[in-house]
C-alpha cells in the first residue's frame, strides 16, 4: 500500500503504519527468536552429545573384544630373515628359526629369434605348463604372430593362471621371457610349440619350445644311464648361447623349527605352529618370541580412558553456569538443567564405583585409574601396566565379559543412543519446538501483512474524509469572501 498517501492530511501514512505494525510484531518476533535459538542450540549439543556417546561406546566395544586381552604378539630377532605374526590361539614361547632355502618360481628366457620388427612366427599353437597345472594354449595366426603379439596375447590369457611375459634382447637376439608366479618344487615352466600354418621365412614355433633342464643331482651316479643322458641334454642347452634358459628354478621353502625340518612351497608359511604365521624372508637364523600383547591391552584401557574423559568434559561444558561479572547475566550452557543428561552421568557413574568380583582387581582404583574432582578419569600409565603384568586374567575379568565393566557401560548406555531411545526423542521433541516457531513466525507475518492492509485502509479513508472537508472548507471560505456584506472598503 506505499505510495501516495496522506495527500488530503498531509501525513506520513507509511511511516504511522509500519511504526504501528512494528510496535505489533517486535514482542512476539523477538519472543520466537529467542525460542529458537535456545532450541537450535540445545538440539546441536544433544547431538554433539550423542556422537560423544557413540564414540565411547566404541572404545566399549574395543576393550569389551575378548581378542583385546587373549591377542598375542610375535617379535623376530632378525626381520631380515622372517617375521611372524600370532592369533589369540597362540601359545606364548620362543621357537629358533633356520632358513635354509627359500621358495621361488620359474623364470625361462625361450631360444632367441633374430631382433627384426619383420620377423614373423609360423602360426600354430604355444602351450604353456606350470608343474602339473593345465596347460595354456596361446593360439598364433596373422592377427599376432610375431614376437610382442604373443607376449600381449599370453598376458591377456595368463593373468589368472600367474603367468605373465616380456620381451629381452641380448646378443642373440630378441627372446620371448617368461614368468610364473607360483613357488615350489616341480612348479618349473615348460613350452611346447607346434607349427599349425608354417610359411616360408618364418620362425617355426617349434624353436620356442622349452623343457626345464634335468637336476643332475637327482640321479644316483655319473655312471648311470639315465644321468649320462640328462648332463648330454643339460650341455647341449648350456653350450648352445642362442637356446632357450634358465633364469630362476621353482622351488620349495626349506627351513628347521628347533631343530625339525619342514619344506613349504610357499615363502608364507601358517601351517607349522598353532596359531603363529611365518613370512621367510631370506637365509638365516632368527629366534622368533610370541608373548601376551600387553602394551596393546593398556593402548585400549588409555582409549577407554580418553573416550569417557572428552564424553564428561562435554557434559561439564554443556552443564554449567559461568558468572563472568556482577552486572553482567551468566553464561549458561545449552544442557542445564537438562534431566536425561543429569540421569545419564549418575548411571554411568554408579557403574564405575560399583565394586565387581571377589579379586585384587575389583575397581578402577585397584588398578590406578581414579576419578577427579570434575568427573573425568585420571590413569597412572604405571600402576595399569603392572597391573596387566602382574593380574593380567583379573584385569580382564573387570573389563570383559557379560558381568565386565564395559559390557554393563554399554548395556546402561543403549537407551540413550537407540533408534527411539531418550536422546532420539529429546532431538524429536526439540525439532518440534523448531517447527512450531517457523509456523508461528508464517503466521506472525500474515497477521501483521493483514494488520498494515487494515491501517492503510483506515488511514487512507481519514485522509481522504480530510482532503474532502479541507476541500469544502476552501469552498466556504470563497464563498464567504464573495459575499458584498463581507467585500471590505478601501479609503
Amino acid at each position: 500500500m506505499a505510495g501516495i498517501t496522506g495527500i488530503g492530511s498531509g501525513m506520513d501514512i507509511d511511516a504511522m503504519v509500519k511504526a504501528i505494525s512494528s510496535a505489533e510484531q517486535a514482542p512476539k518476533e523477538s519472543q520466537l527468536k529467542r525460542l529458537e535459538a535456545k532450541t537450535t542450540t540445545q538440539l546441536t549439543s544433544l547431538g554433539q552429545l550423542k556422537g560423544a556417546i557413540s564414540n565411547f561406546q566404541t572404545a566399549l566395544s574395543t576393550l569389551n573384544s575378548p581378542s583385546s586381552f587373549l591377542a598375542r604378539k610375535a617379535s623376530s630377532s632378525e626381520s631380515n630373515v622372517a617375521t611372524a605374526t600370532a592369533s589369540q590361539s597362540a601359545v606364548a614361547g620362543s621357537y629358533k628359526l633356520e632358513v635354509e632355502k627359500l621358495a621361488s618360481s620359474s623364470k625361462v628366457a625361450l631360444a632367441a629369434v633374430p631382433a627384426d620388427d619383420e620377423t614373423k612366427l609360423n602360426g600354430g599353437t604355444l602351450s604353456i605348463k606350470v608343474g602339473g597345472s593345465a596347460a595354456l594354449d596361446i593360439t598364433v595366426d596373422s592377427t599376432n604372430n610375431t614376437l610382442a603379439g604373443v607376449r600381449d596375447a599370453i598376458n591377456k590369457a595368463g593373468a589368472s593362471a600367474g603367468v605373465s611375459a616380456t620381451i629381452i634382447t641380448d646378443d642373440q637376439g630378441s627372446r620371448l621371457v617368461l614368468s610364473s608366479s607360483k613357488t615350489g618344487d616341480g612348479n618349473d615352466i615348460s613350452v611346447v610349440g607346434a607349427d599349425a600354418d608354417p610359411a616360408e621365412g618364418n620362425v617355426s614355433l617349434g624353436a620356442l619350445t622349452y623343457s626345464a633342464p634335468p637336476n643332475l643331482a637327482d640321479y644316483s651316479g655319473e655312471t648311470d644311464p639315465a644321468y649320462i643322458e640328462a648332463k648330454a641334454t643339460y650341455d647341449a642347452q648350456i653350450a648352445d648361447p642362442s637356446a632357450a634358459k634358465t633364469l630362476a628354478v621353482a622351488q620349495s621353502a626349506k627351513f628347521t623349527i628347533d631343530g625339525l625340518s619342514v619344506t613349504r612351497e610357499s615363502n608364507s608359511v601358517d601351517d607349522v605352529v598353532s596359531g603363529v604365521s611365518f613370512e621367510l624372508k631370506s637365509e638365516g637364523s632368527s629366534s622368533v618370541t610370541i608373548t601376551r600383547d600387553e602394551a596393546g591391552v593398556q593402548g585400549n584401557v588409555k582409549k577407554f580412558v580418553d573416550a569417557y574423559n572428552t564424553l564428561m568434559s562435554f557434559i561439564n561444558t554443556e552443564t554449567k553456569v559461568t558468572t563472568v561479572t556482577e552486572t553482567d547475566a551468566p553464561v549458561t550452557g545449552a544442557l542445564v538443567g537438562d534431566s536425561s543428561v543429569r540421569s545419564l552421568i549418575n548411571t554411568i557413574r554408579s557403574e564405575l564405583v560399583s565394586p565387581q568380583g571377589e579379586g585384587a582387581m575389583r575397581a578402577l582404583a585397584d588398578m590406578g585409574i581414579t576419578t577427579k574432582k570434575d568427573g573425568t578419569l585420571e590413569m597412572d600409565a604405571a600402576k595399569v601396566s603392572k597391573a596387566i603384568t602382574s593380574n593380567f586374567e583379573e584385569v580382564a575379568a573387570y573389563f570383559t565379559g557379560d558381568n565386565g565393566l564395559a559390557s554393563r557401560l554399554g548395556a546402561r548406555l543403549k537407551p540413550y543412543t537407540d533408534a527411539g531411545g531418550i536422546l532420539e526423542s529429546r532431538t524429536d521433541a526439540l525439532q518440534g519446538t523448531i517447527d512450531k516457531v517457523d509456523t508461528q513466525k508464517a503466521e506472525l507475518t500474515k497477521r501483521i501483512a493483514a494488520l498494515e492492509e487494515r491501517l492503510y485502509k483506515q488511514f487512507n479513508a481519514m485522509d481522504t474524509l480530510v482532503a474532502q472537508l479541507t476541500r469544502t472548507s476552501d469552498s466556504l471560505t470563497q464563498l464567504f469572501d464573495s459575499m458584498p456584506g463581507f467585500v471590505t472598503q478601501k479609503d
